[in-house]
């Protein structure tokens, strides 16, 4: 039987987006609640907020059952960042679908395995795509629909199929002070007059770059936050930042404004449109077929 690998995130918010995706269209909700209800509370154990009566070997052994080759399959990331422990992530699933197996890989960095031809299908968050390989443009990028057309084909043949909608936005922010020195609404037409600095996430600096316009940016001199800082707490601090949000009640906290949401970040189905195949066309409408999105790609 036609096995058909993706790469898929090890943890967080983008592989619980796959999965919900995966239980809503194959049925497995059972199955996608059970990894997504171990990673959290895996989460939880690594930040503190959870104290585990088992150590992590064990743990480790429970959730992986080798009797049952469908079964998920976990296992330990070392964490580089002084004093965290090591993390119980995902590995591997199997699905016997219909005419083929589909593999979930757990993956780092699935945009770059993607990118060496390691896999033909692949999911990651949309930022990646914008801080790797989407080239700058005086004109501002709004939309997922926009990216694929600013990838050079020279550089990869990876491009984004479709989102799945786990959307948070970057957000432009500023303090009433700053808002109120140009007679214009807190949008990208602000940006464009603005001359000052602008504080960022310095592994988004690309990103904004792209979803600004490089004509934008002239006369903007980029800002970062200190290590460990809020990020809402250093934007409030220079007047005018862009970050993620959500329902932006952080950044009301730190008497920030909410301007325009400048782009997406959302996890989104890539592929590498040279390793197309009869059997990665039906996984790709698995998770994107014609009553759930319209896809990017052509």
């Amino acid at each position: 039987m036609t096995t058909v690998r993706v790469a898929v995130p090890r943890k967080g918010r983008p592989l619980e987006a796959v999965f919900e995706r995966l239980a809503a269209r194959t049925g497995t909700t059972d199955l996608a609640d059970d990894v997504i209800s171990t990673l959290q509370y895996e989460k939880a154990i690594t930040k503190g907020n959870q104290t585990a009566e088992r150590d992590v070997y064990d743990r480790l052994s429970a959730y992986s059952d080798t009797d049952d080759p469908l079964a998920p399959e976990f296992t330990l990331l070392r964490d580089d960042r002084a004093g965290m422990p090591r993390r119980i992530v995902f590995d591997s699933l199997t699905l016997d679908l219909d005419g083929y197996d589909l593999q979930l890989v757990g993956r780092e960095e699935p945009f770059r395995a993607l990118r060496t031809h390691e896999f033909a299908l692949g999911f990651d968050s949309a930022d990646l795509v914008l801080e790797e390989v989407v080239g700058l443009d005086p004109e501002p990028l709004t939309g997922l629909d926009e990216v694929n057309e600013r990838i050079d084909p020279r550089d990869t043949d990876v491009r984004i199929v479709s989102g799945l909608g786990d959307t948070v936005w970057h957000t432009l922010l500023a303090t009433p002070e700053t808002r109120r020195q140009l007679d214009t609404d807190l949008d990208r037409s602000f940006v464009d007059t603005y001359e000052g600095n602008l504080c960022i996430s310095p592994r988004y600096e690309r990103l904004v770059e792209a979803v600004l316009g490089t004509d934008a940016i002239e006369g903007i001199e980029f800002t970062y936050p200190d290590e460990g800082a809020v990020e809402e707490a250093a934007i409030a601090e220079t007047g005018l930042g862009v970050y993620l949000t959500v329902t932006g009640s952080t950044a009301h906290d730190y008497g920030l404004e909410l301007g325009e949401r400048l782009f997406p970040s959302e996890t989104v189905l890539l592929e590498n449109t040279a390793e197309t195949t009869d059997a990665t066309e039906r996984a790709t409408d698995l998770f994107v077929g014609a009553d759930l999105e319209t896809k990017l790609a052509s």
